[in-house]
Parts: C-alpha cells; sequence; structure tokens
C-alpha cells in the first residue's frame, strides 16, 4: 500500500547521500532556533510555524530559544550544522541585519553562510507616546524649540527602537534624549506612567494600551498604512516622504540545504501563512502578510543585502560603532 511517507521519498529527494536513508524529515525532529529567549514576540510565530509544518511535513518541529550576543549566537550555531533541514533559523531583520555590523566578529556572513529560505512576515511598527502628545508635529516642535529635553525609549542601542529615531530626528532638525532599556515592556511602561515621552513600539505589543487610552500613536513608522489602524497616517505621510523602515520575520538554514528541501519546506510555508485563521492571528498581534512575490529564497536574500546598506547607512548617523 503506498503511504504518505513513500510518496515523500521522490527520487529528487534522495539525490545526496545525506537523504539516501530515508525521506526528511525521517522522523528525526526539526529543531528551529530562536534568537531571543522564551516569551519574546516570535513565540506566536514559532507556534505557528510548529503547526503549520508539522501538519504539512510530518515529523517533529521543536522550538529552539538560543538568545545572546545580539542574535549572534543562534546564527553561529545554525551556520555550523548540517545541511540536511533539521536545523532551521528564524531570523529577523535585526539579527540579520544589524547585529553583523555591530558585534564585533559576528561569526557569520548573512548573505554567503546560509540557504535562504523565505521571508515568513512583515512586522508593523508605530510611534507612540504618553497621551499627553496630541500629534507628531507637536512633539516635534516641542523637540526642536527644547533640544535634548525631551525623551525617547528603545529596546537597545543600535537596534530597530533607535535607528530609525534617529533618523527621524535627523530629518525634523529635532534633537531627544535616547533612553535605552534592556527591552520593550519596561520602555513601554515608562511612557504610559510620562516618565519617557515616546518610542517606537510593535503594534502587538501596545495595541491593548492603544485602545484603552494608555498611549496615543503619533504614526505607522512602516512606508505603508496598517490595516489594523487604517485612519493612523504613516510618518511619512506626516511630512517626512520616503521614511519608514520594515521589520521582518524569516526562516533561513545552513548553506547547501538541498533544493529539493528547500522546495517543501517553501511550500508548506506559504501555506501556512495563507490560512485565513493564522492570518487573522498574526494581524491581530501586528504582523503584516508577505505578497506572494516576496517569498522565497531570492526575496529573502535581496532583503537583506538591501538593508545591510540602510541599516549601515543609519548606524553610521547614529555613530555606533561595532562592541
Amino acid at each position: 500500500m503506498t503511504t504518505r511517507r513513500l510518496l515523500l521519498a521522490s527520487p529528487a529527494l534522495l539525490a545526496t547521500p545525506a537523504l539516501a536513508q530515508a525521506p526528511w524529515p525521517a522522523g528525526q525532529p526539526v529543531s528551529v532556533v530562536v534568537p531571543y529567549a522564551a516569551g519574546s514576540a516570535s513565540d506566536l510565530l514559532g507556534r505557528i510555524l510548529q503547526q503549520g509544518l508539522q501538519s504539512r511535513l510530518g515529523g517533529s518541529f521543536v522550538m529552539d530559544n538560543r538568545p545572546g550576543g545580539s542574535s549572534t549566537l543562534a546564527s553561529r550555531y545554525v551556520k555550523a550544522a548540517r545541511p540536511d533541514g533539521h536545523t532551521l533559523l528564524l531570523g529577523t531583520v535585526a539579527g540579520m541585519t544589524i547585529a553583523p555590523q555591530v558585534v564585533r566578529n559576528p561569526g557569520f556572513n548573512p548573505v554567503e553562510d546560509f540557504s535562504h529560505v523565505s521571508v515568513l512576515v512583515d512586522t508593523v511598527a508605530l510611534l507612540v507616546a504618553n497621551p499627553r502628545w496630541r500629534s507628531l508635529d507637536e512633539l516635534l516642535a516641542a523637540a526642536k524649540a527644547r533640544p535634548g529635553e525631551l525623551t525617547y525609549a528603545s529596546w537597545g542601542v543600535g537596534g530597530t527602537g533607535h535607528l530609525p529615531m534617529v533618523e527621524l530626528l535627523r530629518r525634523a532638525g529635532a534633537d531627544m534624549l535616547h533612553v535605552p532599556y534592556t527591552s520593550s515592556p519596561p520602555a513601554l511602561t515608562d511612557v504610559i506612567a510620562g516618565r519617557i515621552d515616546c518610542m517606537l513600539m510593535l503594534l502587538g505589543a501596545g495595541k491593548a494600551h492603544l485602545s484603552e487610552g494608555r498611549l496615543r500613536a503619533l504614526g505607522v513608522a512602516n512606508p505603508t498604512r496598517t490595516d489594523q489602524l487604517p485612519d493612523l497616517p504613516t510618518i511619512a505621510e506626516q511630512g517626512y516622504p520616503g521614511f519608514g523602515i520594515s521589520g521582518w520575520y524569516a526562516m533561513l538554514g545552513p548553506k547547501g540545504i538541498p533544493d529539493p528541501i528547500l522546495d517543501r519546506l517553501r511550500s508548506a510555508l506559504a501555506e501556512t501563512f495563507a490560512e485565513p485563521a493564522a492570518r487573522e492571528v498574526l494581524a491581530q498581534n501586528g504582523f503584516a502578510p508577505v505578497p506572494a512575490a516576496e517569498l522565497g529564497g531570492p526575496p529573502l536574500r535581496a532583503r537583506i543585502e538591501r538593508d545591510l546598506v540602510t541599516f549601515r547607512e543609519l548606524l553610521a548617523r547614529a555613530g555606533v560603532q561595532p562592541e
């Protein structure tokens, strides 16, 4: 009798010695390495990935949290793994394009050292402020009138909560004091309490605070508006054309994963993130679906190359040096 497992054992999958014994994943757990501790925004994506891939590919997909080194520890671990499809990386724009430029000797090249599976989702970021600030214009006008008195928080120097603010303030001719935190929750708490004036924030992290009036959203930091807040203009629309940096999550693996495995992964991922239930959960938590044309290996590689240049310029303007 023909079984699903036998159907998966196609000649293409048996093309290399590593795959000659059994079809992938062959009952061996697949480790999806996450560069952050449990409890981060990546947990939601991890659950969707785990359920979607297991149901479509069989086997067991296990989320493996390996924080440290500004996310470079996880990247180095995956780079060194066997390219048999059993070790994958949940990569981010920060881990793939900022960390290699702010960590001295990161130990990997994000363009050359990985198999680029696919972009998964975009993240939606907002500029939020204590409710006493009624608009972006009002906030920036005060920052220009009182240089260095107003404050903005971020979740770390040289990160995606810091660098876009540096660019916005440069373009506005304004000056605010940067207050870096080790993570977003305490920074958000201080913005709500009025101890900090504003910060860039992922939509999912502060949606409840916005709806209950504890925070005010002043603009979308992405290039386009979000369906979750359709009436909120982008920062670019408010006098800063071209402003907008999109965050993203992606899947990568060690360099040299055979094409048949990559093709199966990409197909399963596309189906997983196209499910209406998954898309609804993602949208409610501040993630945006990626257009079909942006899925796959070449688009991911192109994003990494583009964002390496973008953040290299922003890091230089911010005066951030590798450590």
